[in-house]
C-alpha cells in the first residue's frame, strides 16, 4: 500500500499555520470576521509598507481583521502621480481605492531597517539591465537618494539615511495625487511617515521637518 506524497516544507508550514489560525485567532475573532464578510470593510487607515517577510504591518500595530487597508512593494514605494492610460498602475490604483472609495482616514507610509529594496539601488541594480521590472521600480528612489546630504551619503550611513528618505519621498510623491492633495486640503485625510527597526523591534514616527522619533513603550 503506498504511502501519501509528503509535502513539501513550505506547503506544510502553510496548513499547519492555518490550522493554528482556526483553532486560535479565528475562533476568538469569528463575529467580527463574519460581520465584516457580510457588511465589508471600513478601515480608518491605509499602511503602505516593504513587502519585507520580516515587516508585518498587522502584528507591529497589533491590529485586527478589517483595521488596516495594506499596499506592499518592494521598498514601500509610491510612485508618483502618473495619468498614462497606457500603463497599468497597481500601486496608483490601491491608494486610490483607499482614499475615494474606502474614504480611509491617514495613509501611514512605514520604512523599515536592512530593506533589500534599499540595498539593491545602492547596489546599482536601479541602472542594471539584468532585471525587467526591479530596476525601473527601484530607480524611482532616485529623488529620496538626492535628498541626502554628502555625508549621508557615508556608506556607513547610507542605508538607513535612504530608508528614511524613501519614506518623505514617497510622502512627496501622495501629494501629487490630486485625490489625495483633495482630501489632505479638506482635512479628511492625514499623512504620516513611519519606520521599523526589525532588530530593535522600534517604532519611529517622521514630524512635520522630516526627523524620525521613537514612539514610546508604555
Amino acid at each position: 500500500m503506498s504511502s501519501k506524497p509528503k509535502l513539501p516544507h513550505w506547503k506544510q508550514g502553510l496548513i499547519s499555520g492555518y490550522q493554528e489560525f482556526r483553532a486560535g485567532a479565528y475562533l476568538s475573532q469569528k463575529t467580527q470576521y463574519t460581520k465584516l464578510g457580510v457588511d465589508g470593510q471600513n478601515p480608518e487607515t491605509m499602511v503602505i509598507t516593504c513587502a519585507d517577510s520580516r515587516v508585518n504591518p498587522t502584528a507591529i500595530f497589533n491590529a485586527h481583521p478589517g483595521e488596516l487597508f495594506a499596499l506592499r512593494n518592494v521598498a514601500n514605494i509610491v510612485p508618483p502621480y502618473d495619468d498614462n492610460q497606457g500603463g497599468v498602475h497597481g500601486a496608483s490604483a490601491t491608494i486610490e481605492f483607499a482614499v475615494t472609495v474606502l474614504e480611509v482616514d491617514a495613509i501611514v507610509v512605514m520604512g523599515h531597517e536592512s530593506c533589500g529594496g534599499i540595498t539593491a539601488y545602492l547596489d546599482g541594480l536601479g541602472d542594471s539591465q539584468e532585471t525587467k521590472f526591479i530596476g525601473p521600480w527601484i530607480k524611482l528612489l532616485d529623488k529620496a537618494y538626492a535628498r541626502l546630504e554628502p555625508d549621508e551619503k557615508h556608506p556607513d550611513r547610507c542605508q538607513q539615511e535612504l530608508e528614511y528618505a524613501g519614506v518623505l519621498q514617497s510622502m512627496d510623491n501622495l501629494m501629487t495625487y490630486p485625490f489625495v492633495q483633495k482630501a489632505v486640503k479638506a482635512q479628511n485625510l492625514s499623512l504620516l511617515g513611519s519606520y521599523f527597526s526589525i532588530i530593535r523591534g522600534v517604532l519611529m514616527f517622521a514630524d512635520e521637518k522630516g526627523s524620525f522619533h521613537e514612539v514610546q513603550v508604555r
